[in-house]
């Protein structure tokens, strides 16, 4: 059973990592790539790692199980840290949006952790 159980997750994981592949490529600017590379990686890494550690369970093999563990807490919090600060930084720097885009936030609120440069 739990290999069974093991083998869904990592097929739902890798599922996951090749959208977020796909928006890789196919997105149109930086701020859609982020997105799809944050949800979609960070899940499908993550449960490729917790089908590791169903299928070898915490017997004989439980200092891989926790780091699997370990790794999976660690890219749930870095991931969509990094993401975030990618973003504000190539927001600050001028990185312009996807011309259909509708809404930009950071623009109307006026972000004030960011100094622009004036052109």
């Amino acid at each position: 059973m739990n290999s069974l159980v093991a083998t869904v997750l990592f097929c739902i994981g890798m599922v996951f990592n090749v959208l977020g592949c796909i928006g890789l490529i196919r997105l149109p600017d930086l701020y859609n790539r982020l997105q799809a590379a944050t949800k979609c990686v960070t899940l499908g890494t993550c449960m490729v790692l917790l089908s590791a550690v169903v299928e070898l369970g915490f017997g004989d093999s439980a200092a891989t199980s926790v780091k699997c563990l370990l790794c999976l807490a660690f890219i749930l919090i870095t991931s969509p840290t990094a993401a975030h600060a990618l973003a504000r930084g190539a927001h600050a720097s001028g990185v312009s949006l996807w011309e259909q885009s509708v809404v930009d936030r950071f623009e109307e609120d006026g972000d004030p952790g960011v100094v622009r440069k004036e052109e």
